[in-house]
């Protein structure tokens, strides 16, 4: 288990300590890349891995690298594997809202800082109070759970539908970007 004291800038695989990107914009692009329809989840991990550690992963040690990888980005939450939550947000799609709050938060703007630890972004994230992010989270959960909305939520949502739906992504990548990317990546077809 990861110290979660601590801010850790790498990570100990097979009795070694392999450096990490934990800065919260890599594991943002790793996260990104994971709710991306069009990479198979071979080329997930495999982003995953290329993302997340500085250096190249022996080949015998890739199981241990991508739990532990997980278990870094997941904040330490032992149960968020067994979790199986409704997808109540996309870390893109949401920026535009989620940012100010996270930024409220922080009491600064947290895109100029040069690095932000991926844990303190999420801590930061886990105490986002009342404000639109948090109306709109509420909203989709009710909505996925079936549950009423009150009168004020379905004004909101009526009018800010295009902020609450999740929009499923369709687009599809050319032949020619698959196969760089699986080429950039080592990966056979």
């Amino acid at each position: 288990m990861i110290d979660v004291w601590s801010l850790p800038q790498s990570i100990c695989i097979n009795g070694q300590e392999c450096a990490i990107r934990s800065d919260f914009r890599a594991i943002l692009d790793i996260l990104s890349a994971y709710n991306d329809s069009q990479f198979n989840d071979q080329e997930k991990t495999m982003i995953m891995l290329k993302i997340f550690y500085k250096d190249k992963i022996h080949i015998g040690c890739l199981r241990e690298a991508c739990d532990k990888a997980i278990e870094f980005i997941d904040y330490s939450f032992e149960d968020s594997k067994k979790r199986k939550a409704h997808k109540l947000m996309d870390w893109n799609q949401d920026a535009p809202i989620l940012i100010p709050a996270i930024n409220k938060v922080a009491g600064r703007e947290i895109r100029s800082i040069p690095y932000l630890h991926w844990w303190t972004f999420m801590s930061l994230y886990m105490e986002i109070g009342e404000g639109l992010y948090s109306q709109v989270i509420n909203i989709r959960n009710k909505k996925s759970k079936g549950k009423k909305l009150e009168k004020w939520e379905k004004e909101f949502y009526q009018s800010n539908k295009k902020l609450v739906d999740l929009k499923v992504r369709k687009a599809e990548r050319s032949e020619e970007e698959k196969e760089a990317l699986r080429e950039l990546l080592g990966i056979k077809k």
